[in-house]
């Protein structure tokens, strides 16, 4: 949001006033976003993790948020040992990482038929946030 929001400055599409007023409504949702994951017990990578599990209403209502925390807390836990530098570069590891995330996903229960689908969620929030893993 922030790219695009100073992106959209410096190609003069908004004004010095539009971007305040959008990095103050980013913060707002920043600063929500940090006090959700406390409420929820998680930190910042177990909610990206949570949000892409729980994207899927059918899922929350099949699994309990208390079990998608649970399973949020294991892939950051299993996934950040299995990252590498070029791990979503290389099929290889990319593969590992998918089926290390799948074994996760069935050893709870996840509903199989959201399962394709979270894989991929999931496996995007990890592209995110494995540059500072793999560091």
């Amino acid at each position: 949001m922030l790219k695009t929001t100073l992106n959209a400055y410096h190609n003069r599409a908004i004004a010095t006033q539009e971007v305040i007023e959008e990095l103050i409504k980013l913060a707002k949702e920043m600063s929500a976003a940090t006090q959700r994951g406390v409420d929820l017990g998680l930190n910042d990578d177990e909610v990206a993790f949570y949000d892409a599990l729980a994207a899927n209403d059918s899922a929350v209502e099949a699994m309990g948020k208390d079990e998608l925390k649970v399973i949020a807390a294991e892939l950051v836990t299993q996934v950040r040992k299995s990252v590498t530098i070029d791990w979503n570069l290389r099929e290889g590891a990319r593969a590992k990482i998918k089926v290390l995330l799948k074994r996760i996903l069935r050893k709870h229960g996840y509903p199989p038929d959201l399962e394709e689908e979270a894989t991929k969620t999931v496996l995007a929030q990890a592209e995110l946030l494995c540059a500072e893993w793999a560091a």
